[in-house]
């Protein structure tokens, strides 16, 4: 297969993406010299360019690309990259060029050179800075035209190497490689894979080798595609990939692929990937038969935890699902999802407040549900202090007295309330609301209804409404800082699939009047969470 003149030089770019810094400090010092020549061109014309400088010339020469190169180092001139170059970098090259400029004039005047010409002193800083544009423009309009030409567009195209050379990888390259990526190679740690082709790309090494070939090949990206991998051993792969300084993708995991993900679709790394512990088992056949052709309400359907239930019980085949939600996109959200991931399932999409009684009692009344999962509820923690205090105390509380009393007045044979962890020995108002909340719950299930009772409490959901984690993505996302409170600080992490599956679980098995706190694995430091999602960011 022949490769083009341009694919050729955009793979040239690529190699020496890695040592850029290094390179532009020896391009810029090389256009410092060469515009220093020019300068005493101009100003003393051919004939005497050479004969009319003085023996220390070269001397004088040196000195000055040095002050250069140290400016344009303090200054990060050589952090920037070239085929981004615009008004900003020139920017930057003015500020350096004027500042070198006259502090090596200020040295040789200081030095009593005086047979330097003072023209030539003035006009270096600007011939200098033309120069240093000049070559920047010609890069940028070299690398554009090279993507222009490889794939018809001057957007960049991304080149990866990928972790993992089985049927997932296979089906990868199948599908990636028509959508502007260039896969370079492979790695596995399997020997007889190893010098092999697949799909055409070569299976270059161990994983152990990521580094080395990243840098040696000049890769934007890492793509992991071992979706098979769980627990600790998903973990040591995504650390080794973001150990090689480059953006970090997988493929969808094991899970996903059963939910109906397509292994041809990269993804961007989630915190759950990083959790490096295996997920909870859960008693399917038990859910299955006490939820399939049940009617299942759920409030607060829409938010973090609600609409994951929602697509929990979706699973199971329920007779019919009842969406109690108090914003209208978020119903609408999540009522368009399921439609679309399960078009035989009746729902009735309601928009309600578990503040209305009477229309708890109506809908309860109108759709008999069997089974009530309560998640409506304020959970921001700062935002529910002071001022919101009384608004979190009726809808957190009053809220769930109104939806167990309604379920009870109706004979619903589960209700689930939905805590959190932070009702044990409440500090903060929406703390002590949901502990109201569940001493509702244990309060009436005191009362001799036939409805079961029973809450379910956990702490920190990864990606939920309010977590540390999406806050950390939007700081990474604009390149910075990530904040931690303190670098000691730790917390029991479980995704929001998990958390929704086990209180689908508890409802299965939970006695009324109960509690449940859920196994929440080893307590994991926000500041390595944070890290972590720094490195496979790139």
């Amino acid at each position: 297969m022949t490769t083009s003149p341009w694919a050729r030089l955009d793979a040239w770019f690529a190699r020496l993406r890695p040592h850029r810094t290094l390179l532009v400090l020896g391009v810029d010092a090389l256009v410092v010299a060469a515009c220093w020549q020019l300068t005493h061109l101009f100003r003393l014309g051919f004939e005497r360019w050479l004969s009319a400088r003085p023996g220390y010339d070269g001397w004088v020469l040196l000195a000055i690309v040095a002050v250069y190169a140290v400016v344009f180092k303090a200054l990060k001139v050589p952090h920037g990259m070239w085929r981004f170059s615009g008004f900003g970098e020139i920017k930057r090259l003015t500020l350096a060029c004027l500042l070198a400029g006259a502090l090596a004039a200020a040295a040789v005047l200081l030095a009593g050179l005086r047979e330097v010409p003072r023209a030539v002193l003035a006009l270096h800083p600007i011939v200098t800075l033309m120069g240093l544009a000049m070559v920047r423009i010609a890069y940028r309009m070299a690398y554009e035209h090279a993507r222009s030409r490889i794939s018809g567009s001057d957007r960049e195209t991304r080149t990866a190497l990928v972790l993992g050379a089985g049927d997932a990888a296979r089906l990868l390259l199948a599908g990636i490689q028509h959508q502007g990526w260039k896969v370079i190679g492979l790695l596995d740690d399997d020997p007889a894979k190893q010098g092999s082709r697949i799909g055409g790309v070569p299976v270059l090494g161990p994983l152990s080798q990521l580094a080395q070939e990243a840098e040696h090949h000049g890769a934007s990206h890492v793509i992991v595609a071992m979706p098979s991998l769980r627990g600790q051993a998903r973990r040591r792969v995504f650390e080794l990939a973001g150990a090689a300084g480059r953006s970090v993708l997988t493929v969808p995991s094991a899970d996903e692929l059963l939910a109906g993900a397509q292994v041809g679709r990269v993804r961007d790394i989630e915190p759950e990937d990083l959790l490096g512990r295996e997920p909870v088992v859960l008693d399917e056949a038990g859910i299955a038969e006490c939820l399939r052709g049940t009617v299942v309400m759920i409030t607060g359907a829409g938010g973090s935890i609600g609409s994951e239930l929602c697509r929990q019980v979706a699973r199971y085949e329920p007779a019919r699902l009842v969406l109690y939600e108090q914003s209208e996109f978020n119903l609408y959200t999540i009522e368009q999802e399921l439609g679309e991931r399960f078009p035989a399932l009746p729902l009735v999409r309601l928009i309600g407040d578990v503040k209305n009684l009477e229309h708890l009692r109506h809908v309860m009344g109108k759709w008999r549900p069997q089974v009530v999962f309560h998640a409506a509820a304020y959970k921001h923690v700062p935002l529910m202090e002071d001022d919101n205090a009384w608004a979190a105390l009726q809808n957190n509380t009053l809220g769930t007295y109104h939806a167990a009393l309604a379920s009870a007045e109706h004979g619903v044979e589960r209700f689930v309330l939905i805590s959190t962890d932070k009702a044990v020995n409440p500090t903060n108002v929406m703390g002590a609301t949901k502990r109201a909340a569940e001493m509702v719950i244990s309060h009436l299930a005191c009362g001799g209804h036939a409805t079961r009772f029973m809450a379910v409490r956990f702490g920190n959901v990864l990606g939920s409404s309010g977590s540390v984690i999406p806050k950390f993505k939007e700081q990474i996302a604009k390149g910075g800082p990530v904040t931690v409170t303190h670098p000691e600080i730790t917390r029991y992490f479980m995704t929001t699939r998990e958390a929704a599956r086990l209180v689908v679980q508890a409802a299965v098995i939970g006695q009324t009047g109960q509690v449940y706190v859920l196994e929440m694995g080893e307590p994991v430091r926000i500041v390595d969470l944070a890290r972590d999602l720094i490195r496979l960011a790139g």
